[in-house]
């Protein structure tokens, strides 16, 4: 065990496996930004109004609802056999990277509709009796208070993909998982390189899972004391 234990923490393993942590973080970042991003786009098309907008609310509907129920993994070989027929080299970190955005947009759709339909639906309505266009109204109205809604939800999210970027590894993306992999390829104990590998996505989870409690702790008592004043 000690002799397996000095062969697995040298630098240079070390090394390997925070570079993989760093790609971790970089994907989890990249898709939950751009996935916020996305998701605010299709939840305020899927909640337009009019005969003429009846396209576009049905197909973020469609897109919402499709890749929230095709598994990551599915979603991650659409995407690389598709832009290997496109571009045969096409860097498979983009490849992981569109796939994420794809499904990370999808799930922030909904967790941005639940939140902007949290606000009282009277206070939307008083605005557009006063003929206020309706991204003015999103802007200075929905937004503002739907972000207590969103924002632990969406940390809550990210802690969960931080997993999810697991299952990129196995198309051959370079990140903590493969690092593992790669380790024990190597002839490291696989009990001891996994181990390691735990314990850097509980680091890695650990504080955002925090992050997200404190958020809505303070965000629910900042509401508290609104209303009471």
């Amino acid at each position: 065990m000690t002799e397996n234990l000095a062969n697995l923490f040298t630098f240079g393993n070390m090394q390997f496996l925070m570079r993989g942590v760093a790609m971790t973080l970089l994907l989890t970042l990249i898709g939950c930004l751009t996935g916020l991003i996305g998701g605010f786009l299709l939840a305020y098309a899927r909640s337009s109004k009019g005969n003429l907008l009846a396209p576009v609310r049905w197909g973020a509907m469609i897109f919402v609802e499709v890749f929230r129920r095709i598994p990551f993994l599915v979603t991650l070989f659409l995407v690389l056999y598709t832009a290997q027929m496109i571009l045969p080299r096409a860097p498979l970190f983009w490849v992981a990277v569109i796939s994420i955005c794809l499904l990370c947009s999808a799930y922030m759709a909904e967790i941005v509709r639940a939140g902007m339909e949290s606000v009282p639906t009277p206070q939307i309505e008083t605005a557009e009796v006063m003929n206020m266009p309706r991204w003015r109204i999103t802007w200075i109205i929905v937004l503002p208070q739907a972000w207590k809604v969103i924002l632990p939800s969406a940390v809550s999210y990210m802690v969960m993909f931080v997993k999810d970027t697991a299952l990129a590894s196995q198309a051959g993306v370079f990140e903590l998982m493969f690092a593992g992999k790669a380790l024990v390829n190597r002839g490291l104990d696989p009990l001891l390189v996994f181990a390691t590998v735990l314990l850097a996505y509980f680091a890695i989870s650990w504080p955002l899972a925090r992050l997200g409690q404190w958020l809505e702790t303070r965000l629910a008592h900042r509401h508290t004391e609104r209303g009471i004043r």
